[in-house]
C-alpha cells in the first residue's frame, strides 16, 4: 500500500463502506481472497477489512497481481489522484504519456521534453504510482481498450488500434498479462459492428454544476463551431489541438442519477482516439477533486463558494489565446461577434449527425488553424490594426513551434500576462492561474470586505478566479471574453 499518496486508511475504509462517489478514482480497493481490485463505488458486497489492500492507482493494483472488477469497471473511474495538485512534473509526464508519447517515442525523449532525468522520472512514478512510466502507459492503453469493449460494439481489431497497439497479437498478449482476461471474456457474446459515432460514459467525482458550465459556454458559443441544446454541449474538434490535421466532433450530456456524462464522439482516426478522449475530459474538467478544492477555497472566500464549479475549457491554447486577444477591452457579445467573423477562415465540415446540430442550417467549421489565420489579412475583423498584427504574430509563432507554452507568447506585441494566463486556464486547464489584474476580479474582491491573500489559494487559483467571476452577477462573467 502506498500510504504516502493515499488518503488516510480510516478515510478509505469509510469511503468504501459508504460507496462515497466523491472518492471515486482517488484510490482502489484490492480484495486478497478474490484477486480483484475495485473502485470505492463498487456495488458488490463489501469485503472484511482484513481482506482489503488499498492502492493509489489502478496500475499499481495490477502490478501487485490483481485484476479489475467486471462490475464497477475501474477503467471508467475518473482520474486525478489527490497528490496531483503538488506534483507538476508527474502531471506533465502523465499528460504526455496519455497523448501517446511512449507509444511513438522513448523514455529519453519524454524526459528531454520534461527537462528532468530518466532516474528522477522513474522515482516519481515509483513513489506516487508504484509502477514505471512504461508500465503506466501500457496499463492506460489496456484500461481504455477494456472500456471500449464494455461500452461499444466495435471490432476487436479496431479497439486494439484505437488503444495504441500496432499489433493484434501484442494487444492480446498484453491484455491477458495485465488483466488475466481475454478480450472475448470482457465482451461476452455481443456482436461486433462498426459505428460512425462512438458512445462512451465519462465518470466524474461529484459535485458537478453542469448548468453553470452551460451558462458560461452559452454566452461564448461560436456559430458553426459549437452548439448547445437543453443539457447538451457539443463542438467541432481537431488533433493535434489547434493544428487541424485530424477532425471530428463530440457532444456530451449528463446521465440522470449517475455521476457520468454520456459522450457521443465522431472520430475516424484510430491511432489518436485515446488522447482525444483524455483531451475531452480535460476540456470538461472531469478529473478535478472539487471536495478538496472547495474546502481549500473556503478558507479565503468563505461560504460564498459555489459548489461544483469547474474550469470551462476550450479545445486548445491557440484558440483560448485568440479568444483572449479579441476579448480585450470589449464585452462578451463584442468578442463573440469578432470571433464569428474570424471563423469563416476555418475548414468547412459536414453537419454533425447529432440531433441538435441536424436542426440547424448553418455551415459548420473547425476553428481556424494558425496557418489559415496567417494566410489572411484579417480585414473582416472590426478591430484596430495593431490587434490584427498581434493575431498574425501569434499565428506565425504557433506555426514555428505548435507545442509551445503560452508563456512563450509574451514577447509578442499586444500579448500581456492576462492573455497568457487566460490561455493557460481555459486552453490548458491549468489549476493555479490567478487573474488578479482582471477588472472583474478586482470588482469582486472589493465586495469581500475582508483581507485577501491570493497566494493562500494556491494551487487552486484558477478555481478561485472562476468563483469570483461567477460571483459578480447572476450570469457568469460579466467582463471580457
Amino acid at each position: 500500500m502506498y500510504s504516502e499518496v493515499l488518503p488516510a486508511v480510516e478515510i478509505c475504509q469509510q469511503a468504501r463502506l459508504s460507496r462515497d462517489a466523491r472518492f471515486d478514482g482517488l484510490f482502489y480497493i484490492a480484495v486478497k481472497s478474490t484477486g480483484i481490485y475495485c473502485r470505492p463505488v463498487c456495488p458488490a458486497r463489501a469485503p472484511a477489512e482484513h481482506q482489503v489492500q488499498y492502492f493509489a492507482s489502478a496500475a499499481s493494483a495490477a502490478a501487485a497481481g490483481f485484476r479489475p472488477c467486471l462490475r464497477c469497471r475501474p477503467d471508467s473511474a475518473p482520474g486525478s489522484p489527490a497528490w496531483q495538485g503538488n506534483q507538476a512534473s508527474l502531471r506533465r509526464a502523465m499528460k504526455l504519456i496519455d497523448q501517446g508519447t511512449l507509444q511513438d517515442g522513448n523514455q529519453a525523449s519524454l524526459c528531454e521534453r520534461l527537462g528532468i532525468s530518466e532516474r528522477y522520472l522513474r522515482k516519481l512514478f515509483a513513489q506516487y504510482l508504484g509502477v514505471s512510466p512504461k508500465q503506466y502507459a501500457l496499463y492506460q492503453q489496456i484500461l481504455f481498450a477494456k472500456q471500449l469493449l464494455h461500452q461499444t460494439t466495435m471490432p476487436v481489431t479496431d479497439i486494439a488500434a484505437m488503444a495504441g497497439f500496432h499489433s493484434l497479437r501484442r494487444f492480446h498478449d498484453a491484455f491477458k498479462q495485465q488483466l488475466k482476461l481475454t478480450p472475448t471474456q470482457i465482451r461476452g457474446q455481443r456482436m461486433s459492428q462498426h459505428a460512425q459515432v462512438i458512445e462512451l460514459e465519462l465518470s466524474y467525482r461529484p459535485p458537478l454544476a453542469w448548468h453553470l458550465l452551460l451558462e458560461f459556454w452559452q454566452l461564448r458559443t461560436l456559430t458553426g463551431l459549437e452548439w448547445l441544446d437543453g443539457e447538451r454541449y457539443g463542438r467541432q474538434i481537431d488533433w493535434p489541438p489547434g493544428q487541424g490535421q485530424q477532425q471530428g466532433w463530440f457532444e456530451v450530456r449528463p446521465i440522470p442519477d449517475k455521476h457520468t456524462l454520456q459522450l457521443q464522439l465522431h472520430w475516424q482516426h484510430h491511432d489518436t482516439l485515446l488522447p482525444v478522449v483524455k483531451h475531452i475530459r480535460r476540456l470538461l474538467d472531469l478529473d478535478a477533486d472539487l471536495q478538496v478544492i472547495e474546502q481549500h477555497l473556503r478558507g479565503q472566500l468563505g461560504e460564498k463558494v459555489k459548489t461544483g464549479l469547474r474550469i470551462p475549457g476550450v479545445w486548445s491554447a491557440w484558440e483560448a489565446g485568440i479568444r483572449a486577444i479579441l476579448g480585450q477591452q470589449v464585452s462578451i457579445a463584442g468578442a463573440r461577434a469578432q470571433l464569428n467573423r474570424l471563423l469563416v477562415l476555418g475548414t468547412e465540415q459536414a453537419t454533425p449527425s447529432c440531433a441538435a446540430a441536424q436542426t440547424s442550417a448553418m455551415q459548420w467549421r473547425q476553428f481556424p488553424t494558425p496557418a489559415q489565420v496567417y494566410a489572411d489579412e484579417l480585414m473582416m475583423l472590426k478591430v484596430p490594426g495593431a490587434r490584427r498584427q498581434t493575431l498574425l504574430a501569434l499565428a506565425a509563432s504557433m506555426i514555428t513551434a505548435p507545442e509551445q507554452h503560452p508563456s512563450q507568447w509574451l514577447p509578442i506585441k499586444g500579448i500581456g500576462p492576462w492573455t497568457v494566463a487566460y490561455a493557460c486556464m481555459r486552453g490548458l486547464s491549468e489549476t493555479d492561474v490567478w487573474l488578479g489584474g482582471d477588472l472583474g476580479i478586482q470588482k469582486a474582491l472589493a465586495r469581500q470586505h475582508a483581507s485577501f491573500d491570493a497566494s493562500a489559494l494556491s494551487p487552486w487559483r484558477s478555481y478561485a478566479t472562476l468563483q469570483l467571476w461567477f460571483g459578480l452577477a447572476d450570469s457568469p462573467i460579466a467582463q471580457g471574453e
